[in-house]
């Protein structure tokens, strides 16, 4: 059975969710996020920097968010979210599941760290500031490519559970503003789903 090491409000949510949405069993190592959970020895025996997510599949063990949604949509799929090479989506598929961490993610890292970890005598405004509005910019493209689909390619696939979460998490930061009826849609549809649900509300 897969077996995910899982820690809340990180990209291990990603996972679950996938996890749900495939219907696959799964066994589920709950970690606070904090250095007493997430940097002790056995951890660390897992991913060396101490992170999550981390999934185990019999004798593989593999680290980082895409990395595993791709593992799992190839070797445990149960019936796709993923479209096949020749079909006409299959480019825009590989760029929206890619432009998650390439492009939207290190912004909202930067404003996590600068609202929500670093203590306040400590946080930079500028920075701050620099961050929301590259994330602003990152999300523009997403609104756009969103008018009239209900999801990135059209159907649900592996691309929305990389970048959905990632617009769900920006707009609980508060960074997709009103105008972006598209994303704010979508990120709504995202929200309803049930497995979705489930993924964010373990805790």
């Amino acid at each position: 059975m897969l077996k995910l090491h899982f820690a809340p409000n990180s990209r291990a949510s990603r996972i679950v969710w996938l996890l749900e949405e495939l219907g696959l069993p799964y066994e589920l190592n709950k970690m606070d996020f904090h250095p007493k959970d997430l940097k002790s020895d056995e951890h660390r025996s897992r991913h060396p920097l101490g992170r999550v997510p981390v999934l185990e599949d019999d004798d593989i063990m593999i680290y980082e968010s895409g990395a595993i949604v791709e593992y799992i949509l190839a070797r445990h799929k149960n019936g796709g979210l993923k479209p096949a090479v020749d079909e006409k989506t299959f480019p825009a598929y590989l760029q929206w599941f890619h432009y998650c961490e390439g492009m939207v993610m290190p912004p909202v890292n930067t404003i996590v760290v600068q609202t929500l970890l670093l203590p306040p005598d400590r946080r930079d405004a500028t920075v701050l500031a620099q961050a929301k509005k590259l994330l602003a910019k990152a999300l523009l493209p997403v609104n756009d490519v969103l008018e009239g689909k209900d999801y990135l390619i059209g159907d649900f696939s592996g691309a929305d559970i990389m970048l959905g979460h990632a617009c769900f998490m920006s707009n609980r930061l508060g960074c997709v503003s009103d105008d972006m009826v598209h994303l704010k849609a979508y990120v709504e549809r995202v929200a309803a789903r049930p497995a979705f649900h489930t993924a964010i509300t373990m805790q």
